[in-house]
Parts: C-alpha cells; sequence; structure tokens
C-alpha cells in the first residue's frame, strides 16, 4: 500500500495524506492516515498520531517541508491514535496545538509541558486565516468524541473528517480510495453504529458540512470519499443510526 497520497495541489497549495502504522501493529484493520496542509511557506499537520510513527512522519513532512514551518497542528480528538505524540510534536516544532478546549487539562498525560502552545477551541469551532484561504472547524461532538472537530480547507475543498468515515476491513482501503460507494458501505456500518453517539449528532454535522463545498471528505481512518462517493457518504451519515438508537441492544441483557 502506498504510505503517501497527494490529495490535491494548484502550484501555490498542497495537501498530502501520510498512511503511517506502528509496524507492531501492523495487522491492525483499522488504518490510520496523518495529513498535512501546505501554502507557501506555512503548514497545517493534521491528526499526526501516536509516537510510534513521529519519527517516520517528521522525516515524510520534511520531504515536503521543513518542519519548523508547520504554523499550526491540530488534533480531532483526545485518542492517542491522534494526539499520542503530542510532546514529541511540541519540542520538534514551534507550532500552535489546536484542540477542543475540553482535552487541553489532559494533554499533560501525553507529556505535553507547555500548555501556552494550545488553541483551545470553544464548542462552536472557529475559523483561522491559512494564505489566500482559511481552515474551518467544524464541530462534531459525540461522533465519537465529546470533544470533537473535523477541519475544512477552503482552498482545497477537503474535508478532514476525523473518525467520521472509518472503514473496517475494507478492500478498498487498500488504494486509499472509494470507488464504489455501495460496495464500501457495510464495512462502515459497524464501526459507526457503535462509534457515533446518536443520529441527531449525525444529523447535525452533515448540516454543517453542507454550509461548505465539498470536493473530499479524508477520514482519519480508512479510504477518502471523492466527488460522488462524498455526496453519497453524507446522504448515508445523515441516516446512521448511533448508540442512542441501539441503547436497549448495548445494556438489555438477552434472556434465552
Amino acid at each position: 500500500m502506498n504510505k503517501e497520497t497527494l490529495l490535491y495541489e494548484d502550484g501555490v497549495h498542497k495537501c498530502v495524506m501520510f498512511s503511517l502504522e506502528d509496524e507492531d501493529q501492523a495487522e491492525n484493520s483499522l488504518s490510520v492516515n496523518q495529513f498535512l496542509i501546505i501554502q507557501g511557506d506555512s503548514a497545517i499537520v493534521i491528526d499526526p498520531g501516536s509516537g510510534s510513527i513521529f519519527s517516520e512522519l517528521y522525516e515524510a513532512i520534511g520531504r515536503h517541508i521543513d518542519p519548523l514551518k508547520i504554523k499550526y497542528i491540530f488534533f480531532s480528538h483526545q485518542d492517542p491514535d491522534v494526539a499520542g505524540a503530542i510532546a514529541e510534536w511540541s519540542v520538534a516544532t514551534s507550532a500552535k496545538l489546536i484542540m477542543s478546549g475540553l482535552w487541553t487539562r489532559f494533554m499533560s498525560h501525553y507529556g505535553l509541558t507547555d500548555s501556552s502552545r494550545i488553541i483551545a477551541l470553544p464548542d462552536h469551532g472557529g475559523r483561522i486565516p491559512f494564505k489566500e484561504g482559511y481552515v474551518q472547524f467544524i464541530p462534531a461532538h459525540f461522533l465519537h468524541s465529546p470533544g470533537n472537530f473535523s477541519l475544512y480547507d477552503s482552498r482545497s475543498k477537503i474535508v478532514f473528517s476525523g473518525d467520521i468515515g472509518a472503514a473496517i476491513l475494507s478492500p478498498q482501503n487498500l488504494n486509499k480510495q472509494v470507488d464504489d460507494f455501495e460496495s464500501h458501505r457495510p464495512f462502515l456500518e459497524s464501526f459507526h453504529q457503535r462509534y457515533m453517539a446518536a443520529n441527531a449528532f449525525c444529523r447535525a454535522w452533515v448540516r454543517e458540512v453542507k454550509r461548505y463545498e465539498v470536493d473530499m471528505i479524508a477520514p482519519q481512518h480508512g479510504s477518502l470519499f471523492r466527488g460522488p462517493d462524498a455526496a453519497a457518504f453524507l446522504e448515508w451519515f445523515e441516516n446512521v443510526e448511533g448508540g442512542l438508537e441501539h441503547l436497549d441492544e448495548l445494556y438489555l441483557a438477552k434472556i434465552e
């Protein structure tokens, strides 16, 4: 599997996806993606992952831009496969660290000692200018984390969706792009039913995403949704039934 995928490039702006795994966990079926946005001499890293891939990702980013020019590192939520290497990135770069305000007090448990580097997002999200465009932090609360955001890049029109869109064991994960949504859909279902809190949150996220022109949805796990497949995913996700809708199955013992 290719560990690096160019998502967008127009001569000024570039988006790259890395698919780096902990070699000791290579058999793990939930593949992990990390992302880089570059415009000019500035960069944003999205969901850089755990300490086990820090050195490899740092080197991979360095093939595109000096890591010292990373301006922001965004953490969609608090999980170790997203934020586990926050201490290493805080030492290796001077970047501001962007995350939900819910998680700032927990980052010391990952070894982060300088909390002044953190930009704490309010629940409604926000927007940061980025060169000739902007990045928008879209609320994705309870999908699956209670403090969770997706990131929209205005120039590439990509939604970096975090765990939303994750697929398990899909053959289409091998080439990192969905080319037939209906054949990919069964591999989405069990993850989203278990990890998404309730349909109301799914609908709220889709409503917010539809405020923007979206050409691609890039999840932290699994494969990319482009064009018609991105639209098909939004239509499907809007109707996902999550934990609340399956409450009885989760809590009531089966009586034989």
